[in-house]
């Protein structure tokens, strides 16, 4: 659960519908716990490895109803907050709205770590991530030491974690499917 941040009382917390209505151009923006916080741009290599692993997931996810996307989607993962995961895979019930800017819960997310979020990423968000009831796999992706970190649904509400050998490939039961090591960091 994040840490909640003390507002004064003249201040109101934002709604979701508010912030996902808002027009903050060209800021990528979260909203956590009602306040909108200002998230600094990736890395090129960030944006490699998110590409990466669409680019892997979206022909082994064909023809079984899913879809991987990008940072654009958001997240509801709580109710004054709003996350936007560097890759969702949705196995949607009924088509996708093509401007809807919320979904329900992915199956599986990924997270990219950089040095300025991965502590963000790895406790508040994963606490936040573990809450919502559709999400079956958290992937953390660490570019620097090209290792992940696979948290995996085992129950209501039990979880098995940890981080994978160096130079594996992630296996994804959720998803039956598994993404080789070397496409997920290839760089070129």
């Amino acid at each position: 659960m994040a840490t909640a941040i003390p507002l004064s009382p003249a201040y109101r917390r934002m709604t979701v519908r508010e912030f996902l209505d808002a027009d903050f151009g060209d800021a990528k923006v979260e909203l956590v716990d009602g306040v909108p916080l200002m998230m600094a741009g990736g890395s090129a290599q960030h944006a490699l490895i998110a590409a990466n692993l669409i680019f892997a997931l979206t022909p082994r996810l064909r023809g079984r109803g899913c879809r991987a996307v990008g940072s654009d989607l958001a997240l509801q993962t709580q109710e004054h907050s709003v996350r936007f995961p560097d890759v969702s895979v949705y196995c949607p019930s009924s088509p996708i709205d093509p401007k809807a800017r919320l979904l329900g819960d992915p199956i599986v997310l990924f997270e990219v770590l950089s040095p300025s979020t991965a502590t963000l990423d790895q406790h508040d968000k994963l606490a936040e991530y573990r809450g919502c009831s559709g999400i079956k796999a958290i992937i953390f992706v660490d570019p620097e030491r090209q290792r992940c970190r696979l948290v995996e649904r085992t129950g209501p509400e039990a979880w098995r974690d940890a981080w994978l050998p160096e130079g594996a490939d992630v296996s994804i039961a959720a998803l039956e499917l598994s993404i080789p090591h070397a496409e997920i960091f290839a760089l070129d």
